[in-house]
Parts: C-alpha cells; sequence; structure tokens
C-alpha cells in the first residue's frame, strides 16, 4: 500500500514537467492571455516585494500595488506563517489572474519565516555523500510552500563557490567543486520540482568567485569567457539539461561576456538572450535578480534599468523600484521599437504556463488552521537530523577518538558562547567524569587564564568552537587571546568541533595539529547533537569537505 505522501508526490513526477507543457500550452493559457490588453500582459511580468513582519499598514499598501497594476507575482520576505497566509488570501483575493506567489527558501521557510523549519545551508548539505537525503529535502520543502499557498521558491543556488572571501554566496553555496555542486543542486532541484514546485537556479552565469556584495554595489568578473564557461556556468548547464523550470540572472559586470562599461549581467542581451536562451538552450523562466539591488539601480536609474532587464530578455522582473512606472515605461520602448511586443508575449504566455502547472487555474485560499503545526512536521524535523548526522566531517583523530577513555576525566569546554551548550551535555553522556567550562568570545585574559589552570589537570579535553552569529560568515568574532588560547590547546589532548563555516579553520592556526578535529558546518543544536554523537563513537562521520582550506585541508577530506 503506498502512502497518501507518496501517492501525491508520484502523481507530481509523472505530470508534465513545466518545460513539457510550455512546449505544448493548455487552453487556459490561450484563453487568459486573449482578455489582457498590452498594459496588463507587461503587468504579469513584474513581481512586487511583501513583508508580513512591518505591521498591517505596510501589508495593506502591498495589497494596493497589487489591486490597482494587476501584477504576476509577489514575492515574501520577512514575517511570520499565519500573518503570511492571510496577506496571500487578501493579495489572491483582488487579483482577477492568480499570482505567482514565490519566497527565496534556499533553507526551506526558515529563512524568511518566523515558526517553521531551517534546513541546513547548502555548504553543509555539500559535505554529503547520500544525495536521497536532499532530495527529500527538496521535497518537504515543497510541502511547506505548497501549504503556505506559495507556487516558487527562488532557490536552488547553483553558484560554484571558488572564492573563499566571497561574502554574499559563500555558506549558500553547495561548495568550491563543480561536479559537486551540479550533483548536489540537481538533487535538491529535482525534489522540488517532483514536489510540484516551481524553481530558479541562480545566479548565473555564476557569483561564486566575487569578493563583492551585488546587493550594496556592482560586483565585476574579469575571466575570461571559456573560464566562465568550464567552470562558472558548469552547473547551469547540467540542471537546463535536466529540465530546470527557471534560472534567475545575477547584478555583474562580465567583460569577457557584455563589454558595456557599468552593465550588469542582468541587462545585457548578449548574456540572458544569446548565451542562456539562444547557446544553452533554456526555455524556462528567466527572472532578473532584485531589481532595487545597488548591483542594477547604481548606473541605471529612474527606470531604465526595467526597460533594459526587458530587452535583454528577462521573463519576470523581481522587486522593481517601481513598477507602475516601468510598465509605462515599457510600453513606451513598445511604441519606440526598443522592445517587441511579440517578445513581451512570450515571455507573458511563459508566466501563464506556471500558473497553470502549478494549479492556480483553481482558485484556492490557504487555510489558516493549524498552519504552523503542518510546516513543522515531524518528518521536517527528523530530516533535518539526518541530514546534519550525514554531513558531519571528521578531518583528524578517527582512532584517538574511538580510544577515548569515558571514565577519565575530562573537560568540555564551549569557546564563543555566554552558556553551557547542547553539545556539551551531548558529549557528556560519554564522559561520565566531566566538568563543563565556557568561554564568551570576548573572554578577558584572566578568563583564559583560570579556565587554562583548571583545563591542564584533566586527562582530556573536548572542545566546540561555536559562531554566535546569525549566519556562518567568515571571520569567526574571537578576540586574540581567545584565538591564542585554541592554538594553546591545540598541541595537547584536545579534540575540537568547529561549529561554523569551514573557511574559518584558516583563521584558527593550530587545530591542524589537534588529536582530533570534527566539523559540523553551522552553530545549531542539530548540528552539536551530531557532532557529540561521533566524539562519543556513536555516529560514524560520512561528510566529505565541500571546500578547500589551504594548506592543511582539501575538497573531500573527510576521514
Amino acid at each position: 500500500m503506498i502512502s497518501l505522501g507518496l501517492a501525491v508526490l508520484s502523481a507530481n513526477a509523472q505530470k508534465k514537467s513545466y518545460l513539457e507543457m510550455l512546449a505544448n500550452q493548455p487552453k487556459w493559457v490561450d484563453s487568459v492571455f486573449n482578455k489582457l490588453n498590452r498594459r496588463e500582459r507587461i503587468a504579469q511580468m513584474f513581481f512586487v516585494r511583501a513583508h508580513t513582519n512591518l505591521g498591517q499598514k505596510y501589508i495593506d499598501s502591498v495589497g494596493m500595488v497589487i489591486k490597482k497594476e494587476q501584477l504576476g507575482g509577489v514575492i515574501f520576505f520577512q514575517g511570520g506563517p499565519v500573518r503570511q497566509a492571510r496577506a496571500t488570501n487578501a493579495y489572491q483575493k483582488v487579483s482577477r489572474i492568480p499570482l505567482i506567489v514565490a519566497n527565496d527558501g534556499e533553507w526551506g521557510l526558515g529563512m524568511r519565516l518566523d515558526s517553521t523549519i531551517s534546513y541546513p545551508y547548502q555548504m553543509t548539505l555539500g559535505a554529503i555523500q547520500n544525495k536521497d537525503l536532499i532530495y527529500k529535502m527538496g521535497v518537504e520543502v515543497a510541502k511547506d510552500f505548497k501549504r503556505m499557498g506559495m507556487q516558487m521558491n527562488l532557490a536552488p543556488d547553483a553558484d560554484i563557490n571558488n572564492n573563499p572571501k566571497n561574502p554574499v554566496i559563500n555558506y549558500r553555496s553547495f561548495g568550491e567543486n563543480k561536479f559537486n555542486v551540479a550533483t548536489k543542486t540537481a538533487t535538491y532541484m529535482k525534489g522540488m520540482q517532483d514536489g510540484g514546485l516551481l524553481t530558479t537556479l541562480k545566479h548565473f552565469p555564476g557569483h561564486g568567485d566575487t569578493d563583492v556584495d551585488s546587493h550594496y554595489d556592482l560586483p565585476q568578473l574579469t575571466f575570461t569567457a571559456a573560464r566562465l564557461d568550464s567552470l562558472e556556468m558548469y552547473p547551469f548547464k547540467e540542471l537546463i539539461k535536466q529540465g530546470a523550470s527557471g534560472v534567475m540572472i545575477a547584478h555583474m559586470n562580465i567583460p569577457s561576456l557584455d563589454n558595456t562599461p557599468n552593465l550588469p549581467s542582468t541587462l545585457s542581451k548578449p548574456i540572458v538572450t544569446g548565451i542562456l536562451k539562444e547557446r544553452l538552450g533554456f526555455k524556462g523562466l528567466v527572472i532578473s535578480d532584485a531589481m532595487d539591488m545597488k548591483g542594477v539601480v547604481k548606473f541605471f536609474k529612474d527606470g531604465e534599468a526595467d526597460v533594459m532587464g526587458i530587452v535583454a530578455g528577462n521573463d519576470i522582473l523581481e522587486l522593481s523600484e517601481n513598477s507602475e512606472r516601468a510598465v509605462k515605461l515599457i510600453r513606451r520602448a513598445i511604441r519606440q521599437g526598443r522592445i517587441s511586443m511579440n517578445d513581451v508575449d512570450i515571455s507573458v504566455r511563459k508566466i501563464l504556463t506556471a500558473k497553470y502547472w502549478a494549479g492556480l487555474t483553481q482558485r484556492d485560499t490557504v487555510v489558516v488552521k493549524n498552519i504552523v503545526a503542518e510546516v513543522n512536521r515531524t518528518a521536517g524535523n527528523a530530516l533535518v537530523q539526518e541530514l546534519a548526522n550525514a554531513s558531519v566531517t571528521l578531518l583528524k583523530g578517527k582512532d584517538y577518538i574511538k580510544n577515548m577513555i569515558p571514565i577519565r576525566r575530562t573537560a568540555i569546554i564551549s569557546i564563543g558562547v555566554s552558556g553551557v551548550t547542547r553539545f556539551q551535555k551531548e558529549v557528556s553522556k560519554g564522559f561520565y567524569n566531566s566538568v563543563y567550562y565556557v568561554l564568551d568570545k570576548d573572554a578577558t585574559a584572566a578568563q583564559i587564564s583560570n579556565i587554562a589552570r583548571e583545563v591542564a589537570a584533566f586527562d582530556q579535553v573536548i572542545v566546540g568552537i561555536h559562531d554566535s552569529r546569525a549566519r556562518p560568515a567568515n571571520n569567526i568574532p574571537l578576540n586574540t587571546g581567545v584565538k591564542n588560547f585554541i592554538k594553546e590547546l591545540s598541541g595537547k589532548n584536545t579534540v575540537f568541533a568547529l561549529f561554523a563555516n569551514p573557511y574559518n579553520l584558516a583563521a584558527l592556526p593550530g587545530l591542524e595539529n589537534s588529536k582530533g578535529l570534527v566539523v559540523g558546518y553551522q552553530k545549531e543544536d542539530y548540528m552539536q547533537i551530531s557532532a557529540a554523537a561521533v566524539i562519543n563513537n556513536r555516529l560514524i562521520p560520512a561528510g566529505k569537505l565541500p571546500v578547500s582550506i589551504l594548506p592543511n585541508f582539501k575538497f573531500g577530506d573527510g576521514l
């Protein structure tokens, strides 16, 4: 007997893909398209920003824009599930054509919504060797999105993070190896698409080797076209072959592909149409990155960026600074011959087909009752722990950890936090004669020397290094005294677990000499549970490093 969940998934997997449907568009698309005038067609190409954490007045103001302009979609950012469900119902009610409701959920609903599940970051998933778990995550994310009345995820991230100093992609990438990135991205994408969700690969042609955040300025990629084709574009090329439904264009200046000064790739016809659509043969939805980001509007102001985005070949412009102005400017550009109305019509038909594929022909209301419980399913939470268990990576000390003696006096230290951690509590289950110590990231010299003196009397030392920030970026905030203490400990009988972005290994010299080194890629309790299980010999670590941290560790390391 097949379970209802599997039956639904099987039905989704067997129905026509979005791309198959595009090649043979349903009658509904014709019937809706033929009722739209020129302004209404152009408006379908714009998706507006929404938040539900900025008060009812803001929520209502977005509803007024949707009602007045009859836009194609809405992208929700920060808020809560109940408020978002109510706002979605209000927005769909005032839309004559159902809206595509989207969210930027690279690690699930928790990327944007409180009271929801956050799955591990893609860097963590990059360490996992069992692809089936990542497919399952895609399926679970699709269930969550659909329960929230959403049809599109602006994910997964297909960027290759080959620049350790990247401030904007970094832990959002599956890693530095193009084959690993392509494989993992494809698996996550297929899980979501089989679950009935439109997906969006980003950020074409590849945002992994930049040291500028395009939210604040325009990054420049100075690589040759050959290098970009063989490396940055590799995952996109592979996933286009595997049926990706959408691709998002990055805001980057790339002289080797288009030498127009200060031109972001989003506004480049040679890149969007010439490379993505014509050379790579991508037929799905082409979506701009946010059109209110400094990387695009810094040099193209007053709505010109919107016009150029359509000229370039984008089907959907997300988060225009002023969509009403943009529609007027695009109508003028059509009259002037800068934009072909036929090209607009093709894009609108793609958007309407996406709406049909995602089930939006049936008007539906998001049921608010039990919504929080239903996006916090037991299966989802159990999968989070499975993913953590499969990702945790042992870089040093397999035999040493195996031979640690549970009854010996053991100091269990957590560094970078202000209180006892889940890691300490879990490790102590395997080391009965243990004492906890906690050292804050800004600990004074006196605090450090007190702990150092006491720890010297113990037979074994186990240390968790914790990044306390909301996101696992580089440059873990530990003061010099604390870093020196870590270095001193690493020369003794010490096992370390790092709960931070793996690039931080480069900023903590000495760890390469420790008796044992476990990487748990982020600070959450589920990673602490997994790392503790490895140290307690209750979990065989299977994770492999998804990036290199030279000179001591390289991609694929893991005992």
